[in-house]
């Protein structure tokens, strides 16, 4: 029988070897089981601003209460980005990708516009498995699909940054949010990532990186040096998601025992114990 665990995860972001700014944004609110990264575009003090009109779009729907939909969240910074262009917030022609994971107890899902990624890793006796949950909304994906390009190819093509849409595209009264489903199993991790790590890194160097990461701490870690290590010649934004699933354990039991005190459930044990034991001391001296 599974046991849900509030989820871990972990983030990083870097600007690159490249690059003088950090045009990538990202948030991490485990409290409403929701995590995004955006990528901005459109130089400095433009793309930074779009991908933090993202950012906070996503913390606004969150403080108003209320269910919310990823795609609704999505259409809003669209919107904002437009209309803050217009006064004369950032600048025309800002825009940003968007890819945002909503975790539903023992469901999930993603959305996203642009190219930046989720992926699903699964750990298996032979290593494990990573699936792209994402398609990219890109010129070369369009020239994928329709059989004008090999697989092969469109890692090496030249124009395989140009995007077919952005949040704050002119051309755009909406943007076409597509989503994703799926249903969590233990051990599962979800990758969000922007394509200054998939730049760098090829589907199986992360597959090699994430196999021989014994928590996403190194793994994002890992990943982040290795992009470097690569050129890092964009912004790199990554997160690690981990599944809420576990067996059922005595361990995993007494964890139902603790109480949530911060956002990390092992910082909560030791906080925790540490009251446990201080309360025993009072007790003893008490009895004494």
């Amino acid at each position: 029988m599974p046991l849900l665990h509030p989820l871990e995860y972990s983030a990083a972001t870097h600007p690159g070897l490249k690059r003088g700014n950090n045009e990538d944004c990202f948030l991490s609110a485990p409290d409403a089981d929701l995590w995004v990264v955006a990528d901005g575009m459109g130089g400095h003090e433009a793309g930074e601003v779009a991908s933090a009109i993202v950012r906070e779009t996503f913390e606004e729907f969150i403080h108003r209460g209320a269910p919310f939909s990823l795609a609704e969240a999505i259409q809003k910074s669209h919107e904002i980005i437009l209309s803050s262009a217009d006064k004369g917030i950032g600048a025309q022609g800002m825009g940003s990708t968007v890819v945002a994971l909503l975790s539903q107890k023992n469901s999930y899902q993603v959305a996203w516009v642009g190219d930046s990624r989720a992926y699903l890793w699964v750990p298996d006796e032979y290593g494990g498995e990573l699936t792209r949950l994402t398609t990219d909304h890109s010129y070369v994906q369009m020239l994928y699909a329709s059989g004008v390009i090999s697989a092969a190819d469109v890692e090496k093509h030249p124009d395989k940054n140009i995007i077919t849409q952005c949040l704050g595209m002119q051309e755009l009264a909406q943007v076409k949010v597509d989503v994703t489903l799926g249903q969590w199993q233990k051990n599962q991790w979800i990758l969000l990532c922007s394509d200054g790590l998939t730049d760098e890194l090829s589907d199986s160097a992360i597959a090699q990186i994430l196999e021989h990461s014994p928590n996403s701490l190194t793994a994002v870690d890992q990943l982040l040096h290795e992009a470097l290590t690569n050129g890092g010649r964009d912004n790199i934004t990554l997160q690690i998601i981990e599944s809420p699933i576990a067996n059922v354990t005595t361990g995993n039991r007494l964890w139902q025992w603790i109480p949530a005190i911060t956002t990390n459930r092992k910082m909560d044990a030791v906080i925790f114990l540490g009251a446990i034991t201080a309360l025993l001391g009072l007790l003893i001296n008490t009895l004494i």
